[in-house]
């Protein structure tokens, strides 16, 4: 009969590793192909007390919709980490396109729940499955387990960039969504925390600020918009997404408005777009696939643990420096 020592020899590592892995150790930092590699040699060697678990069928549960995925690659990432880290725990996945549970055929064991939703949302939603993991979307004072990104550091490390250079002029572009059932507003925090800042540094004002919808075409209205509203433009734009930010680039390249020359902009979420673009956005880096992984991680851990305790979790940002803003 195969031991530990067995699939640790055959899989290429410690027997403590394998026992770890086996008994669903999610403290272990070993990447998911190795995960994968000791589970497959212990099935293959017929090992019997590998956790055979049963299929869950989990819901993943998306507020936008399929073309709109196409054109925000933030929330695509987010779904492709979520489906790779489900191959590691035999979860099938069925994907719900703009919150319609309707769509839902047969048992649902749990749910991944990507975007923004109402409390109306949310109460339909646990009634399908009461395990629900949102992504996106701080639902952790009302018991749910939330994967986050860290707003807050990267928004004040974009303004301590801009000021270090003296600039006194900061602009914002930003947007406002809505729950798909229209009964919650949802703003955004980037705003809120950019607006805080500044003015505890004297330096925020209301006219430099441009709200629109987080898309492309948003993006460049509301640099339109600026353009002809204000006398001079400030030195500095922070769009808060990346679909937002390749239209500005495009109102300020059709108004012969040289970038970063004249004006800076830097960008939020540094999904590929901000490499396709001319020139290249610099961007506040979010770990979008980790989100996903990580909502797998603790939807395990809800399923499979009596004592679990909902998580908040926010994972950091950093900046990415590229040529739409100033050396």
């Amino acid at each position: 009969m195969a031991t530990i020592r067995d699939i640790a020899k055959k899989a290429g590592v410690s027997p403590a590793t394998v026992s770890r892995v086996l008994n669903n150790d999610l403290t272990l930092s070993v990447t998911d192909e190795t995960r994968i590699k000791i589970i497959k040699t212990a099935d293959a060697l017929n090992y019997s007390k590998v956790n055979r678990r049963i299929q869950k069928r989990v819901a993943l549960i998306q507020w936008y919709s399929q073309s709109k995925e196409q054109d925000d690659l933030y929330y695509m990432m987010i779904r492709e980490g979520i489906e790779k880290r489900s191959q590691l725990y035999n979860f099938e996945i069925v994907r719900i396109f703009q919150n319609d549970l309707n769509e839902i055929e047969g048992d649902i064991d749990a749910i991944i729940a990507v975007g923004k939703f109402s409390n109306e949302q949310v109460k339909h939603m646990s009634q399908v499955s009461p395990k629900i993991v949102f992504i996106d979307d701080n639902q952790f004072m009302n018991g749910y387990d939330s994967v986050l990104s860290d707003f807050k550091t990267g928004v004040t490390q974009v303004i301590d960039f801009f000021i270090k250079q003296d600039l006194q002029d900061i602009g914002i572009i930003y947007g406002e969504e809505h729950s798909t059932d229209g009964l919650r507003v949802i703003p955004d925090q980037r705003f809120d925390y950019f607006k805080q800042y500044l003015s505890n540094n004297n330096l925020f004002q209301e006219k430099y600020c441009f709200k629109g919808d987080f898309t492309k075409k948003s993006g460049y209205q509301q640099m339109r918009s600026a353009i002809n509203k204000l006398d001079k433009l400030p030195s500095a734009f922070f769009v808060t997404n990346d679909p937002m930010a390749a239209g500005t680039l495009q109102a300020l390249q059709e108004a012969g408005i040289s970038v970063p020359g004249q004006v800076q902009v830097f960008s939020f979420n540094n999904t590929s777009v901000a490499n396709y673009v001319n020139p290249e956005l610099s961007a506040v880096s979010v770990e979008m696939e980790e989100m996903g992984r990580c909502s797998v991680d603790i939807l395990n851990d809800l399923l499979n643990n009596d004592k679990h305790v909902p998580f908040k979790l926010e994972l950091a940002t950093k900046l990415v420096f590229r040529d739409s803003t100033k050396k």
